[in-house]
């Protein structure tokens, strides 16, 4: 009797000690709670620390309240030219109406992503459609992402999130918008190399036409340098001969006269058809003057 009363006593012990345990939940510091009685919210402040709700009939739904990051597809905008751009941006968010978000998306991770792509891809394509290409490439950048960032955040505001920041990481255009682009660079490119070319091939005529008349000048100031000096070797020969004519006329045209014999016989020749009387051999038959 004793021992079937012991055991009763551990049996109920161990059922009391069960209801307690679900009794009671822990809420971290980094999470948000939600009490559920049958599917309804009953509670949802929750202060980090240990709490109690009612076995069975209560639930505790406990989310992430850190900032979270929505890392969405890359889709396509049309700029205000009516050109398609391929957007590959990011968010920031965070849930700052815990009951609201469980209202919107049942708690779903994939609900709330699907649902803040759709309000973010609207805010993009609302600014995209009033700007450029240019303005969204580079001229707007930082004003368009803080505007992204309170328009997305506006339109989510019915999710119980908050949007702390739009990120664009790329944006590039479609393949046949690339392919025009890349064309006219390419066309840019060549027209920018041929006036490159042409400014070349002026500077190489200019530098061509210097050094040709450079050259020319060169040439034409040694050539009268040349004359000079071979005027001025001229004029002093012709002085030299005049004074050594006048030392002795009889020796200077003998000596010239061997001069002309050997220039005429340096070729080894021996036949002149002269007249014997010529001044030319008038050594020849000159006497020996006696001693």
């Amino acid at each position: 009797m004793n021992l079937g009363k012991g055991m009763l006593a551990i049996v109920l012990a161990g059922v009391l000690a069960v209801v307690g345990a679900s009794s009671l939940f822990v809420v971290q510091e980094q999470q948000l709670a939600l009490l559920l009685r049958l599917g309804e919210i009953v509670d949802a402040d929750f202060k980090p620390g240990l709490h109690f709700k009612v076995p069975v009939i209560q639930d505790v739904v406990k989310f992430d309240k850190r900032i979270q990051t929505l890392d969405a597809p890359p889709e396509q905008f049309l700029t205000i030219e009516k050109k398609f751009v391929v957007v590959n941006s990011y968010a920031k968010w965070r849930i700052s109406d815990v009951a609201q978000f469980y209202r919107s998306t049942r708690g779903s991770q994939d609900t709330a992503s699907r649902l803040l792509s759709a309000r973010i891809n609207a805010a993009l394509r609302d600014e995209f459609g009033k700007r450029t290409v240019q303005e969204v490439v580079s001229g707007e950048r930082a004003e368009i992402m803080a505007t992204l960032a309170r328009n997305a955040n506006e339109n989510a505001a019915d999710l119980g999130v908050e949007i702390v920041d739009v990120r664009v990481k790329q944006i590039d255009f479609t393949d046949n918008i690339s392919e025009n682009i890349y064309e006219r660079m390419r066309t840019e490119r060549h027209r920018v190399a041929a006036e490159l070319r042409a400014q070349g091939a002026e500077e190489a005529e200019k530098i061509q036409a210097d050094a040709d008349r450079q050259r020319v000048e060169i040439v034409a100031d040694a050539y009268r340098d040349a004359e000079k000096l071979r005027g001025e070797g001229d004029a002093r020969a012709a002085e030299v001969y005049a004074n050594a004519f006048e030392q002795n006329a009889d020796f200077y045209g003998f000596w010239r006269s061997l001069t002309a014999y050997r220039d005429v016989f340096a070729d080894g020749g021996s036949m002149m058809v002269l007249d014997p009387d010529s001044e030319f051999f008038r050594y020849f038959g000159a006497k020996q003057p006696e001693p």
